[in-house]
């Protein structure tokens, strides 16, 4: 209906479907459940497990959860940002309000997790003397910027060392040898080796 004439649209706007489509909405919730409630989001994508977030770890899933308010609370600021309905931002507000106080909840969890001494600062806190004492505390500079070492995380009695110039780990990467049992990996060398041609030089090549 792009550029049909203004009576062709209200008349079509006459059948909900269109007119939510002329509204902008996406009307698949009307076509594939008459309105009615489904477990899945706003573009129709069915809701499984994985959106729970359990890991057995009570700091981690903190952290977890405040971040999801956080998420939830930017979604809720581009909405009201995108509408000037009154009624529709008073909701919005109140919703902003909501993600903020959740928020608040979950980091104070976390302090209080923290001063009972379950948990580290690092989530979980097990192994911390097992692990790798050597990069545990550095950062590579790996950026073409020259600013990466000016945080606060740089400096100070409990600082993260900021590496200018790493050095690689190990050495040269080297791919292991084919199988020659399986189709298509012998090279020119090993194909040789079969041949009375490849046996004869592998003679040679013991006896020198």
């Amino acid at each position: 209906l792009e550029g049909a004439p203004a009576t062709a649209t209200a008349e079509a706007a006459q059948d909900p479907v269109m007119a939510a489509v002329l509204g902008g909405m996406d009307p698949q919730q009307a076509i594939v459940s008459g309105g009615g409630a489904v477990p899945a989001d706003s573009n129709g994508t069915p809701w499984n497990g994985k959106y729970i977030v359990a890991s057995g770890n009570l700091l981690a899933d903190f952290r977890a959860n405040a971040a999801a308010e956080a998420q939830g609370r930017l979604q809720t600021a581009r909405l009201y940002n995108m509408t000037d309905d009154p009624g529709v931002k008073e909701m919005l507000k109140f919703n902003l309000a909501r993600d903020t106080v959740h928020q608040k909840q979950w980091l104070r969890a976390i302090e209080e997790l923290q001063a009972d001494g379950l948990e580290s600062d690092i989530a979980p806190g097990a192994l911390l003397d097992e692990e790798d004492q050597t990069h545990n505390n550095t950062i590579w500079h790996l950026s073409d910027g020259p600013d990466g070492n000016k945080g606060t995380w740089s400096s100070g009695e409990d600082r993260i060392e900021y590496l200018m110039d790493p050095k690689p780990l190990g050495g040269p990467g080297s791919a292991p040898k084919p199988d020659p049992e399986l189709y298509a990996t012998y090279s020119p060398t090993q194909d040789a080796m079969g041949t009375v041609k490849g046996k004869a030089q592998s003679a040679v090549n013991k006896l020198t």
